[in-house]
């Protein structure tokens, strides 16, 4: 084969081969934001329920505790809000009537929703949850 034959093979590979990259880089890039907010949804869970565990007699303890939590995330401000947080208790072994507050003996559990949109607009939104428990008082 002659040179002149070869002319544009590298360019008609390179197009062939370039969408394919761009994809792979673009979902490398959404699964890690995707990641680190995973991670942000669980450290915020967990120091919403470190906060409600410790202030739990406090009158203020659940609005402390939320906003600890969203301070905690703050790769998802401004969209990660109050209402998105939910507070539930339980003790171990299960009584009856169930707790709905935090005090001695009781475990917080802090459950925080959030929808993640992504950058390229490909796919999703995906639902999203930071799950954190902690004992009252302990």
């Amino acid at each position: 084969m002659s040179k002149t034959s070869e002319r544009g093979a590298v360019a008609v590979e390179f197009a062939l081969l370039a969408p394919v990259l761009v994809m792979v880089l673009l979902g490398i890039m959404e699964f890690g934001r995707a990641y680190n907010v995973q991670i942000s949804l669980s450290n915020a869970a967990r120091e919403g329920a470190r906060v409600m565990a410790v202030n739990y007699a406090a009158p203020t303890a659940a609005t402390t505790a939320k906003a600890a939590a969203v301070s905690a995330a703050s790769v998802l401000r401004p969209s990660l809000t109050n209402d998105k947080i939910v507070f539930t208790y339980q003790t171990t072994p299960a009584s009856t009537p169930t707790p709905t507050a935090c005090a001695a003996n009781v475990q917080v559990t802090v459950t925080i929703n959030y929808n993640l949109s992504t950058m390229t607009g490909i796919a999703g939104p995906f639902s999203m949850k930071g799950v954190g428990t902690m004992q009252c008082g302990g």
